[in-house]
């Protein structure tokens, strides 16, 4: 009998023994852990940038005066209908609101000695530069938008199969072309004329300069 009780007391001893020394692991992992704060996780990603550094591939003098810029919003309301079926089976319309802007620049690279007529007396000075161009529109991803796009069924589930179900190119060009034409419409040129003029009798009149003429003219090199 006392050999068996004997043999429990030791596995019972072995047994509160291991715990103790489990717990000490524990509370020391957590003292060691307290102790280095900063180590790193071994399991943790890491992202590395492998990208080809910028190729410069050329060198411009920019040598053209950007007198004014007009800024647009159009309203695109597109549809594609199909012949015999109903809107609702097959069909798509979208509502996409384009944010963009065409700039009007005069080019001084036409400018040459034929260009500027000084008068004897060097208080007059006659100016020819070409007239104002429109850049082409510039539509801002930032600024627009898609407000709605209603789909047929049959449009909703080939969208399912399509690598681009909702491309938003055409509208882009859609509302670039509606601001071309905007454009051309306004005063944008005339706008841009008149800064161009201002600048120019400025810088002329500081030069010292008392009569200025500046005109606008396709040909920048008057006989």
């Amino acid at each position: 009998m006392r050999a068996r009780s004997d043999g429990g007391s030791g596995r019972s001893g072995r047994m509160v023994a291991g715990g103790l020394v489990a717990l000490g692991l524990v509370v020391g992992a957590g003292q060691i852990g307290d102790l280095l704060p900063s180590l790193p996780n071994p399991f943790g990603s890491e992202t590395v940038d492998r990208s080809q550094p910028t190729l410069l591939k050329s060198l411009e003098d920019l040598s053209r005066y950007e007198a004014a810029r007009a800024n647009f919003e159009v309203i695109v309301d597109s549809e594609k209908d199909a012949r015999f079926l109903p809107s609702f089976i097959r069909g798509e319309r979208t509502l996409f609101v384009g944010a963009g802007s065409v700039d009007a620049f005069v080019d001084f690279s036409q400018l040459d000695e034929r260009s500027i007529r000084v008068s004897e007396d060097r208080r007059s000075v006659e100016v020819w530069v070409p007239a104002p161009t429109l850049s082409e529109p510039r539509v801002d991803p930032d600024l627009s938008r898609v407000v709605s796009r209603d789909r047929g069924v049959l449009d909703r589930v080939g969208s399912v199969f399509s690598d681009s179900p909702t491309s938003e190119r055409p509208l882009y060009l859609a509302a670039e072309r509606k601001m071309q034409t905007a454009a051309d419409s306004s005063d944008l040129r005339a706008r841009a004329e008149e800064n161009t003029r201002k600048m120019l009798e400025g810088t002329l009149r500081s030069l010292g300069f008392t009569a200025v003429t500046v005109t606008f003219a396709p040909s920048v090199s008057p006989a």
